[in-house]
């Protein structure tokens, strides 16, 4: 079977804590992206919503839904358009068991195209002995005009910081 996932770039925090995770001048090269994204956040909750944004653009041109459980029952934000970024994902709060990492994973599609882009990410938060969270999350952009993806930059929704050790790799993906 042909190797069809390359590693690009991995970016862990190496000091005490950092407003964000960011990958710069990504190559134009591969037809996909995921990012495979291990996080916790200082963030005085036990999980944090992380977001994308891409190419430094902050307008709120991004929209997601997202469905999500802690194990009882499943909650759907609906279609939140405006936004100021993508959903993408989960990362343990600072509340949640000592040592512990929220695991996520994002797929961006047709990231080198001068089109909308379309996303989605999946997350799971172990988060404490009795608490877990797990999601799916749908995204998109829709800058105008349309451009290719050349950086993504993770962030916390509620502004909490990235601690010592989340580390995230970037892959790009060549359909053969």
């Amino acid at each position: 079977m042909p190797v069809t996932h390359y590693k690009i770039a991995t970016v862990t925090v190496t000091s005490a804590t950092s407003a964000n995770i960011e990958f710069i001048s990504i190559p134009q090269t591969y037809t996909d992206l995921l990012i495979k994204l291990t996080a916790r956040t200082d963030r005085a909750t036990l999980s944090s919503d992380i977001y994308a944004q891409f190419n430094n653009r902050t307008a709120a041109n991004y929209s997601f839904e997202r469905f999500y459980t802690s194990g009882a029952g499943g909650v759907s934000d609906g279609l939140v358009n405006n936004s100021a970024g993508g959903f993408v994902g989960f990362a343990s709060g600072a509340s949640a068991t000592a040592n512990t990492f929220g695991a996520s994973q994002i797929y961006i599609g047709n990231y080198a195209g001068t089109t909308n882009k379309v996303f989605f990410g999946y997350g799971a938060v172990g988060a404490n002995s009795t608490t877990a969270y797990v999601e799916n999350i749908s995204s998109g952009w829709t800058y105008s005009p349309a451009e290719a993806i050349t950086s993504i930059k993770l962030l916390d929704y509620n502004s909490a910081n990235f601690v010592l050790n989340s580390t995230a790799t970037l892959y790009g993906i060549k359909n053969s």
